[in-house]
């Protein structure tokens, strides 16, 4: 039988080594989360969920968008944001917003590196980014076209321009 993801919650101290961290702050939308997972499986990423999140994490959407990745995952609840802030030095965040003044390609990715990102109808709390102003990063686009790019879309891209930063560890 193939690993389900409520099956896949690990200890953080069992994730400590991935090559980055990718966080998904009370995500609201089940495939979108899915999709991240796949792509936390084909890069050896790991998978961090802040609650609340916007589903059960046994939800069939998402089981749907992860396939038959979840074996090949290890994902880290956390029951706040407070209570993920505290497991991570802040100089190891990176916060994705479409607020933020910095691009992402200008940033200087270190592996285990938390890549945070915010839930797709509000982003990251302005209090978080004010606070860590010099961590926090978006992707270009064009003005006035769209608010934001999808989460997985977002998310995919900014993890493997950390990825190649650190010269794709672990990936053939």
């Amino acid at each position: 039988m193939t690993a389900q993801p409520g099956q896949r919650v690990v200890a953080l101290d069992t994730v400590r080594d991935a090559p980055l961290h990718v966080v998904l702050v009370e995500p609201e939308i089940p495939p979108n989360t899915g999709n991240v997972a796949r792509l936390c499986a084909a890069t050896g990423c790991a998978l961090h969920l802040v609650e609340p999140l916007g589903f059960r994490i046994d939800d069939r959407e998402l089981k749907r968008a992860g396939l038959d990745y979840w074996d090949a995952l290890a994902v880290v609840v956390h029951p706040s944001l407070e209570a993920f802030l505290a497991t991570f030095e802040p100089q190891r965040l990176w916060l994705l917003s479409t607020r933020a003044a910095r691009g992402y390609d200008k940033a200087e990715f270190a592996r285990g590196d938390a890549l945070v990102f915010g839930k797709e109808t509000a982003g990251l709390p302005q209090a978080l980014l004010d606070a860590h102003p010099t961590r926090a990063l978006r992707i270009p686009m064009r003005a006035g076209a769209v608010r934001s790019i999808n989460l997985s879309t977002a998310v995919g891209i900014v993890t493997y321009a950390a990825l190649a930063r650190l010269g794709f560890p672990g990936l053939g």
